[in-house]
């Protein structure tokens, strides 16, 4: 797959609520955004306000919409997760993009910190993934109601005893990353529910959705959506960190919602 077509970094032309916070594409099918860590991506049984909420909000209040806004999603990122997400805004950009996803047409890449020091610097970890409530069981072997988990990783860096590790995902299971490399014995820094040995500051997960790629649903050209590691990730040195990209809800979450509830 040609990623070279066009790729888009924020350039903080467009914002989102506030200065901190990228827009990092829109056209008339297409709302890509960055979810940080803590912020739901659709409302559950909390009720706490999510990224499709804040989307519809944003869109109504740009273009003086009434009544309802159409936004179709068509990925998920966990709440603890960070990074890119892609929204529709016309059924017909949601209907293509799901099918581009299905069919594999859809690169994801991650950044994650892992613990411990993975003992090959690449490789593809296969395994078969079931959902058991609110987790996922990785089988070595396929199962009950289980479904196949691949992905591909490569090594970035190695710090006293965690690991810089990049990561493109062949199949999107339920918490199939934070799972696969819990069963090989190197959980995601923070990630408490599949055996990290202590949480991070603000109940963060060391996973970060970096790079988002795929044929654009009406163009069929490919474009790439990629964002920089946020302030605060946890590794020794730069790593690519701008200042300007914050990481946890929590930090703004006042700032964006005294504006979204003096709205109608």
């Amino acid at each position: 797959m040609n990623l070279s077509d066009k790729e888009i970094k924020p350039s903080g032309a467009d914002f989102f609520f506030m200065p901190q916070w990228p827009v990092l594409y829109e056209d008339n099918h297409l709302l890509a955004l960055y979810k940080p860590s803590g912020l739901l991506i659709q409302q559950d049984r909390t009720k706490d306000v999510s990224l499709i909420d804040l989307a519809r909000k944003w869109l109504k209040l740009k273009y003086d919409k009434p009544g309802n806004v159409f936004i179709g999603m068509v990925h998920r990122l966990d709440r603890p997760v960070a990074g890119v997400v892609l929204f529709c805004k016309t059924s017909k950009g949601a209907g293509r993009v799901s099918a581009s996803f299905r069919q594999g047409e859809v690169e994801k890449e991650y950044v994650a910190v892992a613990e411990g020091r993975l003992e090959k610097k690449t490789g593809r970890l296969l395994h078969h993934i079931r959902r058991r409530g609110s987790s996922s069981i990785v089988l070595d072997e396929p199962g009950s109601n289980s479904r196949k988990a691949a992905l591909t990783y490569r090594v970035l860096a190695e710090h006293k005893n965690r690991t810089l590790v990049s990561i493109r995902l062949e199949t999107g299971r339920h918490h199939q990353i934070r799972a696969q490399f819990a069963h090989i014995g190197h959980p995601l820094a923070g990630d408490l529910r599949y055996g990290a040995p202590a949480p991070l500051d603000k109940k963060q997960i060391a996973l970060f959705a970096v790079r988002l790629s795929l044929p654009h649903p009406v163009k069929k050209t490919m474009i790439t959506f990629s964002l920089p590691l946020p302030r605060g990730w946890p590794w020794s040195g730069n790593c690519g960190v701008e200042d300007s990209l914050f990481w946890n809800w929590n930090d703004v979450r006042d700032q964006v919602m005294e504006g979204f509830q003096g709205t109608s």
